[in-house]
């Protein structure tokens, strides 16, 4: 018989038998009709009967051996090479499944005089009590607070209490326990620039959105975002990261890759809107941290507001971009811009600077902070950043400034940031 007859008569049989793979059916194929052909040549060459009855035997015997085999079973696959992602994505695949049932979408409803006005932001749930965290600015001035779960279901929410300052808000719904899925807020003194991190939230509308990045910096100062008119306030110790963020990932967590969270996505920084008017991410987001997160919450749980100190000074600049211009003898410090009158650092006797108003450059040098309570001052945001996560109104501290050539202490009770 032809031997490329046999091999398609081999190859077919196998198909019929009903292998799942088609891939390993062929290539098992392809060994049988080889085997088959082996065999053949070989009874062909013992054989002492007529070529015909010799070929005849030789093919009901293939075909009997082939029709009795048993289905062929696909060789074993590594588990190594079983695994359908890499070590990193299925990090990533386990955050995303366990932490984004525990982030929320919420929907407000603004009323005005004229008409209603809806917006949009996330959130996630950190206790079994159904307690939300999400920003000032997505519910600020809401009459109607909506959350959609991740499994579909919807809640009304009320408000327990926002913080303009720090731009966080605490909402609660009444859920049972065994249906809220929670987060685990992490330490975020401890994060590093570099480190991965992952957001999730709602841009756009896009729920459960899942985007990944790194921290591009820490220590990163916001304005307030409640401020209108008159003076403003600094939200210090701000992560930057390149994850994308954008309308509607307000108030949902940045998270580190085990899943804690780290920061509340706040804020983009971007040049770029969209027809509608809304900012899009250029790759610099900003979130509160975390431990600032924990301050808030437990203030508005037990006193219902969040109480800063208040040093009253207006504005400052690092000594370093001034240091063309006058000659100060200190290497690091703040150049205080101006004093508030009747503020705690204008009772203690601060000196503020002599501002253009024409130019808004320093004219005239006033104190330099070179110290809080002892520590070195580097720069006005960290400066501010010790000052929130470290006092309170009614603390006693020490400034010590650069003044007239010489170094001098000024003690200063904190006041009460003006509400």
């Amino acid at each position: 018989m032809n031997r490329k007859l046999l091999a398609m008569v081999a190859a077919a049989s196998l198909l019929l038998a009903g292998c799942s793979e088609a891939i390993a059916v062929l290539s098992l194929a392809e060994e049988a009709a080889q085997r088959a052909i082996a065999t053949l040549e070989a009874q062909e060459a013992r054989a002492d009967a007529p070529a015909q009855r010799g070929e005849a035997e030789a093919r009901e015997a293939t075909i009997a051996r082939l029709s009795v085999a048993p289905a062929p079973t696909p060789t074993a696959i590594p588990s190594a090479a079983r695994a359908r992602f890499d070590e990193e994505e299925q990090v990533l695949i386990n955050l995303y499944e366990r932490v984004s049932m525990a982030v929320v979408a919420i929907s407000v409803q603004r009323t005005t005089r004229a008409f209603g006005v809806s917006g949009s932001g996330s959130g996630f749930v950190i206790d079994k009590q159904g307690h939300i965290v999400t920003n000032n600015h997505v519910v600020e001035g809401a009459t109607r607070i909506t959350v959609l779960f991740a499994d579909g279901t919807r809640a009304r929410a009320r408000v327990v209490g926002t913080d303009g300052y720090s731009d966080l808000a605490l909402l609660k719904v009444d859920r049972p326990a065994d249906q809220l899925v929670t987060v685990e807020l992490g330490d975020s003194d401890e994060v590093k620039v570099g480190q991965r991190v992952v957001a999730i939230g709602n841009p756009f509308g896009l729920a459960g959105t899942m985007t990944l990045g790194i921290v591009s910096a820490r220590g990163r100062v916001l304005p307030e975002s409640s401020s209108q008119g008159g003076g403003t306030f600094s939200n210090p110790d701000i992560i930057q990261t390149d994850a994308a963020i954008n309308p509607g990932n307000s108030g949902g967590p940045l998270l580190d890759t085990r899943g804690r969270v780290i920061g509340v996505n706040t804020a983009i920084r971007t040049e770029t809107q969209t027809g509608f008017g809304q900012p899009v991410n250029s790759g610099v987001g900003f979130a509160v941290p975390s431990n600032t997160v924990k301050r808030v919450v437990e203030a508005l749980l037990t006193e219902g507001r969040v109480r800063y100190p208040y040093l009253g000074i207006q504005g400052a600049f690092s000594l370093a971009e001034l240091s063309d211009e006058f000659d100060v003898p200190v290497e690091r410090g703040v150049v205080v811009a101006g004093v508030v009158e009747g503020g705690p650092a204008a009772r203690a006797g601060l000196r503020g600077s002599t501002v253009s108003n024409r130019t808004g450059a320093i004219t005239r040098l006033g104190d330099v902070i070179v110290a809080f309570d002892g520590q070195p001052v580097r720069s006005y945001e960290e400066l501010i950043a010790t000052l929130v996560k470290h006092y309170k109104p009614g603390d006693r501290v020490t400034l010590t400034v650069w003044r007239d050539g010489r170094l001098v202490d000024l003690r200063i009770t904190l006041g009460e940031r003006p509400r």
